[in-house]
């Protein structure tokens, strides 16, 4: 489904098998990725959740406007998406520039977010980060996209992973490519600035963090400093998983996933 809000169209996709009486549960996915990057969380939790995934803009079927973007724009389609279907409360699932997207929202819209799981994310640009993902903007305007997804395969997984599972990698291979460049570019100038550690004790929901313990994108270390800035948010570190911990370690992602929402959540209350 799509809705045109903010001067683009954004697509979404509900996954509800509570019959419209579960909680609401948003899912926000990572940069060259698109909704289907949570297909096997969403199949999880639709029986007890109203889970909503949507294409951040510049990706999947969502448009994509000239480049550059701000986390706070991208803040602003998420809430009026939330708008659009009546959404005043909701659980965010956020992985990568999912979470930083969610951090900034929840700092925009205290009280909105009942609970929030931030995964292999950051919530401040580590040095030289404005001329790394100028860099990576560069490659992708000179060599379209394929010439991104190598390195980024690489960065996103173990290798014991990308040799076991060739599959895997051309799925994800295929949506890398996919996802438009503008869109790409316009994400990696609003990741490139993210700077919101300092603010983060402002957010009094429930948070749990989780980050796969060889990701060298959004490292343990800044997922430490995540948790330290939240007081009584939980740190997961799920073992032999790289970036996208959901896709190359879902059991224990899924695991402490529904252990955190069922505690923050429980099944059928609306």
């Amino acid at each position: 489904m799509k809705v045109d809000l903010n001067g683009i169209e954004i697509n979404y996709r509900i996954d509800d098998r509570t019959g419209g009486r579960g909680p609401w549960l948003t899912m926000s996915h990572s940069l060259a990725c698109d909704l289907s990057m949570w297909d096997e969380q969403a199949a999880l939790l639709a029986p007890r959740y109203r889970v909503l995934r949507f294409d951040t803009r510049g990706h999947g079927l969502s448009s994509a406007p000239p480049s550059p973007y701000t986390l706070e724009e991208m803040a602003a389609d998420v809430h009026g998406l939330f708008a659009h279907l009546g959404i005043t409360r909701t659980h965010w699932v956020g992985l990568s520039m999912g979470g930083m997207i969610g951090e900034t929202y929840a700092l925009a819209h205290p009280g909105v977010f009942e609970s929030m799981v931030l995964a292999d994310t950051t919530s401040r640009r580590p040095p030289g980060a404005l001329e790394m993902w100028g860099a990576r903007i560069r490659v992708a305007r000179e060599q379209g996209m394929e010439g991104v997804v190598p390195s980024t395969l690489e960065r996103w997984f173990t290798a014991p992973f990308r040799q076991s599972r060739p599959d895997v990698m051309e799925r994800i291979a295929a949506g890398i490519r996919a996802t438009p460049v503008e869109g790409f570019a316009g994400c990696c100038e609003a990741i490139a600035r993210v700077d919101l550690l300092e603010r983060l004790p402002e957010i009094r929901c429930p948070v749990l963090v989780m980050v796969g313990e060889e990701d060298h994108g959004t490292p343990p270390e800044m997922a430490r400093a995540i948790h330290a800035a939240l007081p009584g948010s939980t740190l997961r570190i799920i073992p032999s998983a790289s970036h996208l911990s959901n896709i190359e370690q879902p059991e224990l992602f899924n695991r402490a996933l529904l252990e955190f929402l069922e505690a923050h959540a429980p099944a059928g209350r609306a």
